[in-house]
């Protein structure tokens, strides 16, 4: 097993500390056929407002093609390539009607090592590449972004990580060398279930530091809790239960200076074929 992508340095720390927790109502009805197309609609509440999305998914061999179209009639579509060549994925995306928005990624991937290369599909395109080089849990990983109307470098990041069965360490310097990020989580079981960790980052520019730390617990297993803190007083925590296969009760909540909110998240599996999920606030408190 490689050392993954650029993207994926310091990444179970970050889903530790982000996954599951709710900030919006929203509800989605997932089907699928027997063709292997799958339908998904959805109604998402942000703020005071409403959004609709109607998508479809469908895989053929080793081909993935989705198609979503939302109430400001946008159509966004991804066609995604596995082993077009060996140890390569490819992935064109497009948003209409913004024709500029097209873009195609190309991963590569070996045994110590990967490449990953994003173009868009426009005049004077934004070349994002990254790589990659590791071996034995250890990945060192450099992304630079070049803007070919400008000429010249509009972002460089390099990051530094090292993966053990029982813990996860990286640095990351982005932002152009302003930001350093230390990000850290240590597991409490072999399934991994149990976590706790952080993340520290370091803003040289303004001399601004934040800090998060969160962990998550296995009360049995189908019940698990989850919560994080950072610097600002900003507390969150959940509790995730499954009802039965692939169904999911999440009671998450929310509470900083002024404000408390809770949100209560259901994925209940109607069919083999269908899937419904609704999420909605529970309260506001001042």
């Amino acid at each position: 097993m490689g050392p993954g992508l650029f993207s994926d340095i310091g990444k179970k720390a970050k889903d530790l500390l982000t996954n599951d927790y709710i900030n919006d109502q929203k509800i989605t009805i997932s089907s699928e056929t027997a063709t292997g197309v799958a339908v998904t609609s959805s109604a998402l509440k942000k703020g005071g407002l409403y959004a609709l999305h109607v998508g479809s998914c469908f895989k053929y061999k080793k081909s993935i093609i989705d198609v979503k179209v939302d109430t400001d009639s946008n159509i966004s579509s991804t066609i995604a390539f596995t082993d077009l060549l060996p140890s390569t994925k490819a992935i064109a995306t497009l948003t209409l009607p913004d024709y500029n928005s097209a873009k195609m990624e190309v991963q590569y991937f070996h045994d110590h090592g990967s490449l990953a290369s994003v173009v868009g599909f426009k005049q004077n395109p934004i070349v994002d590449l990254s790589a990659t080089v590791g071996a034995h849990g250890f990945a060192f990983g450099a992304e630079v972004g070049f803007d070919t109307a400008a000429g010249n470098c509009n972002k460089y990041s390099a990051a530094i990580g090292l993966t053990k069965p029982d813990y996860n360490v990286s640095f990351i310097l982005g932002d152009k060398g302003d930001t350093l990020r230390v990000l850290y989580v240590h597991y409490l079981d072999e399934k991994q279930k149990s976590a706790v960790g952080g993340e520290v980052s370091r803003r040289f520019s303004t001399n601004e530091n934040t800090v998060t730390v969160g962990g998550a617990y296995a009360l049995d297993e189908l019940t698990r809790v989850k919560t994080r803190l950072n610097n600002a007083g900003k507390l969150g925590a959940l509790l995730q239960h499954e009802l039965n296969p692939g169904s999911v009760l999440t009671i998450s909540g929310t509470s900083c200076k002024g404000c408390s909110v809770a949100y209560v998240d259901i994925i209940y599996v109607l069919t083999c074929h269908a899937t419904l999920s609704s999420t909605f606030k529970l309260s506001t408190l001042p």
